[in-house]
């Protein structure tokens, strides 16, 4: 399955402070329908981002009923964004149902 939305870059601090992009209502609840299929586990989603026109393999995380989409330090320099800066975010989930 495959997605394209904008998104703001926030910030999450934990052990080290991440950024990421959280995904709008309606992608985060078409993820969730498909989540049970495609978690590896703690609702982890593996999937492939093209944040501008860097590709990163990831793993979204849920949060607040969404999920967040990494903005992995090689995008962040690539396509020079940080906080607070809008980017265009392509998204795909591998979704192989038996």
């Amino acid at each position: 399955m495959e997605w394209e939305f904008n998104g703001v870059i926030i910030e999450w601090r934990g052990p080290a402070p991440f950024l990421f992009i959280t995904t709008p209502p309606d992608v985060a609840a078409e993820i969730k329908d498909i989540s049970p299929h495609v978690t590896y586990g703690w609702g982890c989603i593996p999937a492939t981002a093209t944040i501008g026109d860097t590709e990163i393999t990831t793993a979204l995380f849920p949060k607040n009923g969404g999920y967040l989409v990494p903005v992995k330090v090689a995008a962040q320099r690539a396509e020079n964004i940080g906080i607070g800066d809008t980017a265009r975010v392509r998204l795909f989930i591998d979704l192989k149902l038996p």
